[in-house]
């Protein structure tokens, strides 16, 4: 938040109010080293706070020192001694708080209290820190809250009031569109999801068909070649064995020989050597185990001899089939190496990965079809409401034009008028209207953009009238008023305090101004003036009583020392 060089209005902290809320509202301010300021501590009233004091007496230097604990940038050029840390703090009250602030509070893990304390400090190093009910937090977070409470219900601001995201807002705020733009944002949330969804699977498709040809062939390639789970190493093994045949069986045929065929088979030697123990087994307690023993070694010689007779009949070199293993094998090395994998279970992989994709392709057009039907049924619902809102803007021009005007030559500005147009554009978050607050300063029916003609002086009148209309539909937050008064003088600013004076009835109001019109409207007056302290010019402020806000309009409207007339005039400004 910036002072403007012009008049101008700022919105500084969101009430929260509905029906059963109480506004958050700063209480109290404190600030000590900034800027002409060595230290001061204001008690703001709930309802409508005057400022006034002489020119450069140090009035914005203190809407300065609140921007910053509302997470405004800061540097060390603003320290008033360069040798000590500037401090500001602000003492929201926050007696029934909206549940995004608790929620805000509990995420980031912050004191709920009575109260919401925030503090900022600035090191001569120009370090800054800030503080939330004493919790150190970063600028970002700062600002989070600052915003939450800004937004809670619409965020208005006069430098704002020339861009159409808050002209529109102000036609919401009069049509009570809120729960239907509710309404409309989770449709446009799901349309742009299902909006998301449909490019994607389009640019799947496109993918698809760009690579579908090479698939197919890789695809085609694995599928006829027809492997097997763990083909190739299986395959691999039968062929060592065939290609030694002819050693395995010459090795086979001996051992059966030595057994069962030469001139002393190993099989009858044993037998008769069991014969020969068996005639003494009774004599010797130890021989019938023997003999059990040698039998044992007699029959699995025999077993052993019929397996080596049944594997050499078994085993036969076949040159036809080693090659056709040759050809597989062959097949498959070449397969492992240009997919770069090791098994033929990795490769059976890639081919049903391949299959998956070619599958793919073919459900990927019924996937868009389905998409395209959901996004545009979300397109027809959204914008079916999307012109149920417009609808609701449209209804509110004349009455915000002619309301406004009326206002307009209240507050001295009787040739000004204001024309609203609203023009369709494409579906947003917001709906489909573009808005545009046009304005002709002198009846020339030359209208043309705000931000284009409008004065900061016009701007800010403009500003407190349309603030004025809206609060009649919702609960505005606290408001500053930064010499709103330039320009103009008389009825005007009598008109303008009242205006604010109503404006502070539902809600927190600060205002610096110099016209004793507006200051007599004041619920709380703080007179802001320059001390000399130690040779230096320093800012200090004080509320005044009844006799002191007499005496300080009469001043501000006949001169330092005021006449009888001006100090009647001014007792009937305070208590009228």
């Amino acid at each position: 938040m910036e002072t403007s060089a012009f008049a101008g209005v700022f919105l500084f902290r969101t009430t929260g109010i509905a029906l059963f809320w109480w506004p958050i509202m700063l209480s109290k301010l404190s600030i000590q080293n900034y800027a002409i300021i060595h230290e001061l501590e204001i008690d703001f009233s709930a309802q409508l706070n005057i400022l006034t004091g002489e020119t450069g007496a140090g009035k914005s230097i203190i809407i300065g020192a609140l921007g910053l604990i509302l997470g405004q940038r800061a540097e060390s050029s603003v320290l008033l001694n360069k040798e000590k840390k500037c401090v500001i703090e602000g003492i929201f009250r926050n007696e029934q708080v909206h549940a995004q602030v608790i929620e805000f509070l509990k995420s980031n893990e912050l004191d709920i209290n009575d109260e919401v304390v925030v503090r900022r400090e600035i090191a001569p190093s120009g370090k800054s820190r800030a503080f939330i009910n004493d919790t150190p937090v970063n600028l970002g977070q700062l600002n989070q809250l600052s915003n939450l409470l800004v937004d809670l219900h619409q965020q208005f601001d006069t430098l704002e009031i020339g861009e159409s995201d808050f002209q529109r807002e102000v036609l919401d705020a009069l049509a009570g569109n809120a729960s239907l733009l509710k309404q409309y944002r989770q449709i446009f949330n799901q349309l742009q999801s299902s909006k998301t969804n449909l490019e994607t699977l389009k640019h799947q498709k496109e993918q698809f068909d760009k690579e579908f040809d090479y698939n197919q062939f890789q695809f085609n390639e694995l599928d006829e070649a027809g492997l097997q789970e763990n083909e190739l190493e299986e395959t691999e093994t039968e062929l060592k064995l065939l290609s030694n045949a002819e050693g395995i069986k010459k090795a086979l045929a001996k051992t059966y020989y030595e057994l069962e065929e030469s001139e002393q088979p190993v099989t009858r030697q044993l037998k008769s050597l069991c014969s020969q123990l068996q005639a003494f087994a009774s004599l010797h307690p130890h021989l019938p185990e023997l003999v059990k023993r040698i039998e044992s070694a007699y029959i699995e010689l025999q077993d052993i001899a019929e397996e080596t007779d049944r594997l050499h009949n078994d085993i036969n070199y076949d040159a036809q089939t080693i090659d056709k293993m040759n050809e597989r094998l062959s097949l498959g090395y070449k397969l492992l190496k240009k997919h770069g994998v090791k098994t033929t279970n990795e490769l059976l992989v890639i081919r049903d990965e391949l299959q998956q994709k070619l599958q793919a392709v073919l459900n990927i057009d019924e996937e868009i079809k389905q998409a395209e039907i959901k996004y545009v049924q979300l397109l027809q619902e959204a914008e079916s409401i999307a012109a149920k809102i417009s609808e609701a803007r449209k209804g509110q021009v004349k009455p915000l034009e002619q309301k406004v005007d009326a206002m307009l030559r209240q507050v001295g500005m009787p040739n000004a008028r204001l024309k609203v147009e609203v023009g369709k554009g494409t579906l947003n978050a917001t709906g489909f209207d573009n808005v545009e607050f046009l304005f002709d300063a002198n009846r020339s029916n030359q209208f043309q953009p705000l931000r284009k003609v409008a004065s900061g002086g016009e701007l800010s009148r403009l500003m407190l009238c349309i603030k004025s209309l809206v609060a009649q539909s919702i609960d505005l937050p606290t408001l500053i008023f930064d010499e709103i008064d330039t320009g103009i003088s008389g009825e005007a600013a009598k008109q303008v305090g009242i205006i604010m004076k109503q404006l502070a009835t539902a809600r927190q109001v600060i205002c610096i101004t110099h016209q004793p019109q507006i200051a007599g409207k004041a619920d709380a007056h703080f007179f802001v003036f320059k001390n000399v302290r130690n040779n230096a010019i320093t800012t200090g402020v004080r509320r005044l009583n009844t006799d002191e806000r007499i005496n300080a309009i009469a001043q501000m409207l006949s001169g330092e020392k005021p006449t009888a007339a001006a100090l009647e005039n001014a007792k009937e400004m305070v208590l009228q």
